[in-house]
């Protein structure tokens, strides 16, 4: 059965290897003895070694089975023999589906991220950002001229409210818009699964900073082809376009291609072209990856993803009831041995993600694993670590 070989390879792989290593050049060694560190926790990542279709996958970016249906194929090769423009015709066909004023596309969405933040914060300004941000995030903040980086707490609408009520008494430049604050957060947090409340940030920032020098860039990795009007994400969801500075999308999850898309005015476009390295020295895309792009976009406007997108909200729905009405499920949470966070009032919620993070204490986290190999679920376990 594929799901235990894939259990098994996997547990092999976890298998300390830098004490074998006694007559292999030092430089090696070190470097095995670093990945040991992870193997102790069985939190070694390892690569599935080919794919089959007898296992539900639970583990990769194909949110829609554009990838593992052939559809993104499909749709790249009739993209290919339109022989279109793809300099200028699918930026601005992005742009128009997000309702932005511009859309560059970048080789990935982590340097997109990386790219605008290095280029977007001037001296003296400040990057307020979710404790939770992505390493892309934390990364471009290094490389960032802001002369605060300030986090506050997971999606804490009274966190936010304290750390820019700060900011804003630290000085007049801040108070009066002369200084500006860039707030980083994600429509969909990766490892949580919980969704950003982004309309309530939003109402705050423009509440305390009339001026409109607090602004918002928004990771919308996660949301991308899953919530909102066809795929477009959470902020055309909340009709928040005209709110939020820079939106990002990425390609390489829901879409089955690559590269990422930077939404923003014509303003933050000249900025990023006059001061991000890290975009401008990329090179601009190739026509094959701007392609696949188009494509999967194309599948998105045209409508063809939405049920995929309306099985996820029902599929999630349904794995709550599961969850939340199985006796020995219960049985484990009330010992401590299962925390399921998003299972605590979802029949409120009128939007799920497609991530539902179960967690359990890391000396019994193989039992899951072995157990949802058994019944043809393959899984990957995730470490307390972003």
């Amino acid at each position: 059965m594929y799901s235990d070989i894939l259990f098994k390879t996997w547990l092999q792989e976890q298998t300390p290897r830098a004490p074998l290593m006694k007559n292999e050049p030092a430089f090696y060694r070190r470097l095995e003895q670093s990945l040991d560190k992870a193997r102790k926790d069985n939190g070694l990542i390892t690569v599935k070694p080919r794919w089959d279709d007898t296992v539900v996958d639970l583990t990769t970016s194909d949110f829609l089975s554009l990838n593992r249906t052939g559809r993104i194929r499909e749709a790249f090769k009739s993209e290919l023999a339109r022989h279109g423009d793809f300099v200028s015709a699918p930026p601005r066909e992005i742009a128009d589906f997000h309702n932005s004023e511009t859309a560059w596309i970048a080789h990935s969405g982590f340097f997109a991220n990386v790219g605008v933040l290095e280029a977007v914060l001037l001296p003296g300004d400040a990057i307020v950002y979710d404790e939770l941000s992505h390493a892309s995030t934390i990364l471009g903040m290094k490389v960032s001229m802001a002369a605060e980086k300030i986090p506050f707490k997971h999606n804490s609408l009274d966190s936010l409210r304290d750390v820019l009520e700060s900011l804003k008494n630290s000085g007049p430049a801040f108070a009066s818009g002369e200084q500006s604050i860039l707030i980083c957060v994600e429509s969909v947090y990766s490892m949580e699964g919980d969704i950003c409340p982004l309309k309530e940030f939003v109402d705050l920032a423009k509440e305390m900073f009339p001026a409109g020098n607090a602004q918002f860039i928004i990771d919308e990795a996660h949301s991308s082809g899953v919530i909102g009007p066809k795929g477009s994400g959470l902020v055309q969801m909340l009709g928040l376009e005209k709110e939020i500075s820079i939106r990002l999308h990425m390609c390489s999850k829901a879409l089955a291609s690559t590269g990422g898309v930077i939404l923003c005015n014509k303003t933050i476009r000249s900025t990023i072209i006059q001061n991000s390295r890290a975009l401008t020295y990329s090179g601009a895309p190739s026509f094959p990856m701007v392609a696949s792009i188009r494509a999967g976009y194309q599948l998105l406007i045209s409508g063809e993803t939405q049920k995929a997108q309306d099985d996820i909200q029902r599929n999630a729905k349904y794995f709550f009831e599961l969850l939340t009405t199985d006796p020995i499920c219960e049985e484990a949470i009330d010992e401590g041995l299962l925390t399921i966070p998003l299972a605590d009032d979802w029949e409120q919620r009128s939007i799920h993600s497609h991530i539902i993070p179960i967690k359990t204490p890391s000396h019994i986290q193989l039992y899951p694993k072995e157990r949802a190999a058994s019944d043809w679920f393959c899984t990957r376990t995730t470490q307390e670590k972003r």
